[in-house]
């Protein structure tokens, strides 16, 4: 192989996070609802944690713990003390997501690719080692013994083994995918580029469905018996059923383009995006019943109780309590 042949592959495998093409962004008019839309303002935070760069991925575990690319770290906040307890080093640039499973915070960096370990418990990077990245606006998950992401512009699902933390099975699937998530015993992963979830049975590896959505759908999360899925093509949140397999309900909730993020948890569907910081949706009527507007957002968790939101360009994460979120009203 000659030498400009090796640079090529080589700055090819460094840009991998960068590779994908995300929907242009137009305007994102919101929801039309009466009494739905609130000002971010009056909604007051529980707890502001200071994290400075730009605090995006968000994963939670006894703590919760956000990536921060710029600075080349992962903060580690607690819930109980609403502190930061700790800010760690990691490779260069990490994005496409953050999970926690076996003991362990996986961290991609997309500025090296590489994949940063981190022991949960002491906080000490226990390994890191050579992977690529399909995007920098991705997704990891952790289920069935096995660690799993994206892992080109091709769309290739890669399995890792957290005992020897080396890829052991690589499954192609939908063309432009970027994030995964597991539940119900199942992987699954969106097609940006074919408006599809793909469902793949972690015991053969193999694809067993897949289902049409909304337009471009990104990122995605499990829970309430479905797959729920943020549509960057017109803003919409699809619904996927886990048992039947079959879309069950299209949300209309007006925050298209690129960026933003979905949780299930603490009751409803959270939606976040630039412009609009929270929007939240009640699953068992399949609507958004409350939307945030103004600065703020782009990463979201529910977990330990509380709503967990990345605020990018304000350097900060806050921490709020649903049941507050619930009772601020527009008027």
């Amino acid at each position: 192989m000659s030498l400009q042949l090796s640079a090529t592959i080589l700055v090819s495998l460094v840009l991998s996070c960068a590779a994908a093409q995300t929907p242009a962004r137009p305007p994102k008019p919101g929801v039309t609802t009466p009494n739905v839309r609130i000002p971010i303002e009056k909604l007051v935070p529980d707890a502001i944690y200071e994290i400075g760069g730009n605090p995006d991925w968000l994963v939670i575990d006894e703590q919760t713990w956000v990536s921060n690319a710029p600075k080349d770290t992962v903060s580690r906040m607690d819930p109980k003390t609403n502190t930061v307890m700790a800010t760690i080093a990691v490779g260069k640039e990490p994005g496409s997501g953050l999970a926690a499973g076996f003991g362990s915070l996986w961290v991609p960096n997309c500025g090296d690719s590489t994949m940063s370990r981190i022991d949960l418990k002491s906080g000490a990077v226990t390994a890191t080692f050579p992977l690529t990245f399909a995007a920098s606006e991705g997704g990891i998950a952790t289920g069935a013994g096995s660690v799993w992401v994206i892992t080109d512009a091709r769309s290739t699902l890669a399995r890792i083994d957290p005992s020897n933390n080396k890829v052991v099975a690589e499954i192609r699937i939908a063309p432009g995918s970027f994030a995964v998530a597991f539940g119900a015993d199942a992987v699954f992963a969106t097609s940006t580029e074919k408006s599809v979830v793909t469902r793949i049975d972690p015991k053969t590896n193999l694809i067993v469905e897949t289902i049409k959505v909304g337009p471009a759908p990104r990122f995605l999360s499990i829970g309430e018996g479905s797959v729920w899925t943020l549509n960057q093509g017109d803003g919409s949140i699809s619904r996927v059923d886990l048992k039947t397999n079959k879309l069950v309900a299209t949300i209309e909730a007006g925050i298209p383009g690129g960026g933003g993020e979905i949780s299930v948890g603490e009751g409803s569907v959270w939606a976040t995006s630039f412009q609009y910081p929270i929007t939240r949706i009640d699953p068992t009527t399949n609507k958004v019943v409350q939307q945030f507007f103004g600065p703020g957002g782009d990463a979201i968790r529910a977990g330990q109780g509380s709503i967990w939101l990345s605020n990018l360009r304000a350097g900060n994460v806050w921490r709020i309590d649903p049941r507050r979120i619930e009772a601020t009203r527009a008027d």
